[in-house]
């Protein structure tokens, strides 16, 4: 099966993590990958470097008939049977590029619970019969695309998976010995993007009180970039946490980052099913997550991984870190399962083959290819 890949931006966050997954897991096996795109970025590169062939293709609005008529022209040229699509942009383009040429499928991956307006919702319901099918990462991800007037009937529910093997084979980390931390330290990760949805100044309110209630060191690690880091940092300045709350920048060395930690910490306002909390886990790294989108299909009592805690409670928050902080068979208890977690439900031999199945039906489906 020939699948074109079809990314608006392909940047450096979760969606091209996806992205990049399902290719290097599924091309060569069950698959021919190729890649297009409007703005090139890091997965651009990095799919080049995995021998994926990548074409730019414009696309200035989701209802663009001329990025749609040139999609439908590099399918028809590469044989195309599949186009896997992933924002709303580039899904409604390859809806429409089915009038120039019927036969590649299209499967839609939402990677967001998110309410749409009532024109989208109109445009998804009249747009409907050309879906073949699409994928939720998360229940209450299914339960919204219906929302938004998407068909239930063409919905999976399809987890994002890494590789257990590759995130619990372990390393030796060089955190500690970078931040000068003693091994005594209680180290906390966190590695959003610096923008509105991820909680950052809840998070930074939740270590002002957890210095409060504990006398223990410790340290929050903050990863990553974006437009909103210069107004945390301002905070962190504000509350008088330079010494607790380290900026160390983008990083790619995410498994050094989580061997040398001792928690992963969710802040979010809205998470689909977040790939840097499902990496934390399969290093073995238990969870503080906020109970919202899908991170109680990933923390939850049943998993025994981490804890679930209410969004922009700053003490909820703190005393969840101050628990885990503190009571280290607890700790030892959610590193295990943290692990066994993801061999289960989140391994991405799994989600690749249940994903190809999705392929395999929208083909069959393709109501626009017959």
């Amino acid at each position: 099966m020939r699948v074109l890949y079809l990314l608006n931006f392909a940047g450096k966050a979760g969606t091209e993590r996806y992205v990049e997954t399902l290719v290097k897991y599924l091309h060569g096996r069950k698959i021919e990958a190729y890649f297009a795109y409007n703005i090139k970025g890091l997965l651009v590169e990095r799919l080049e470097k995995m021998g994926i062939e990548t074409f730019q293709i414009p696309m200035r609005s989701r209802f663009d008939f001329k990025a749609a008529k040139m999609l439908a022209e590099l399918c028809r040229k590469l044989d195309i049977d599949l186009i896997h699509t992933h924002y709303l942009r580039e899904n409604y383009i390859a809806m429409l590029a089915k009038s120039y040429n019927p036969k590649p499928a299209v499967v839609y991956t939402s990677h967001f619970v998110m309410t749409n307006d009532w024109i989208t919702r109109l445009s998804n319901r009249l747009l409907s019969h050309r879906q073949d099918r699409v994928i939720a990462v998360c229940n209450c991800g299914k339960d919204q695309l219906i929302k938004n007037g998407l068909d239930g009937k063409k919905i999976e529910v399809v987890f994002n998976a890494v590789d257990p093997g590759l995130w619990a084979e372990p390393i030796e980390s060089t955190l500690r010995e970078e931040l000068s931390l003693k091994d005594s330290c209680f180290v906390m990760l966190c590695a959003s993007r610096f923008a509105h949805d991820k909680g950052h100044e809840y998070l930074i309110r939740s270590i002002a009180r957890l210095k409060e209630l504990t006398k223990h060191e410790f340290r929050l690690v903050l990863a990553g970039d974006g437009e909103l880091q210069e107004k945390v940092r301002a905070l962190v300045k504000e509350l008088g946490l330079e010494k607790e709350v380290v900026f160390i920048g983008f990083r790619n060395d995410m498994k050094n980052l989580y061997y040398g930690s001792d928690i992963y910490v969710n802040s979010s306002q809205h998470e689909a099913l977040s790939f840097l909390i499902i990496e934390a886990l399969a290093s073995g790294l238990p969870v503080i997550a906020t109970d919202m989108g899908g991170n109680s299909d990933i923390v939850n009592s049943k998993a025994n991984c981490g804890i679930l805690v209410k969004y922009d409670d700053p003490e909820e928050m703190a005393q969840a870190m101050k628990t885990l902080m503190e009571d280290k068979p607890l700790l030892e208890q959610y590193s295990n399962g943290a692990k066994h977690l993801i061999e289960e439900k989140f391994n991405i031999f799994k989600m690749s083959d249940i994903t190809y199945e999705v392929y395999e039906k929208a083909c069959q489906n393709n109501c626009g290819g017959k």
